[in-house]
């Protein structure tokens, strides 16, 4: 049997009975029933400030940002982690705010990198879904903005699903959405 591995998965969305919710829960108990671990952080409902960008990262020993708020929380549990993966709808043709800050206060990864090896060679993922059928917009909104961030911090995505043309609460149903989340844990 492999080795079970840590996984950080952070969610985007303020609905908990949303669409990037139920493709999460797939997700995650699929990597549960393989035995993996898995440690979710729902930023909507933590609080994180967004970056002031003043590159004191790492100044305080281990706090990720020198503003201590749920940021701290969240970086101590990617650093440990085998696999990062990031869950959440689009809004507005772009990733939601409240994963937008955590997702900038990664700068700190990016800083610390410059002076240490220990975030590099990690793992990623991308969870995500929007009410626009057109999947290029899901592409251009999300994914290559995911990509490259992951790529300046050095990690390795082993996969992104993303599920187009879904909206209401409960319309994932209607796709293969959480069928494909849950295969995403067979990459691990």
């Amino acid at each position: 049997m492999e080795k079970a591995k840590h996984i950080v998965v952070i969610t985007g969305s303020p609905r908990r009975s949303g669409n990037s919710f139920a493709m999460t829960r797939a997700f995650t108990d699929a990597c549960e029933a393989k035995g993996h671990s898995v440690t979710r952080f729902d930023a909507a409902f933590m609080n994180v400030r967004g970056c002031m960008a003043c590159e004191h990262c790492y100044e305080k020993g281990d706090q990720a940002c020198i503003f201590n708020d749920d940021f701290n929380t969240i970086a101590r549990a990617v650093e440990t982690a085998d696999l990062v993966v990031l869950a959440c709808p689009v809004y507005w043709y772009s990733f939601p705010a409240q994963i937008k800050a955590v997702l900038d206060k990664f700068f700190s990864f990016y800083m610390r990198g410059k002076r240490s090896d220990i975030m590099k060679s990690k793992k990623c993922a991308l969870l995500s879904c929007l009410e626009e059928t057109d999947m290029e917009i899901g592409n251009e909104s999300v994914r290559t903005p995911y990509l490259r961030a992951t790529e300046l911090l050095g990690w390795n995505s082993i996969g992104e699903v993303i599920v187009p043309g879904v909206y209401e609460a409960g319309a994932i149903k209607s796709t293969d959405g959480e069928e494909r989340a849950a295969r995403l844990a067979e990459l691990i």
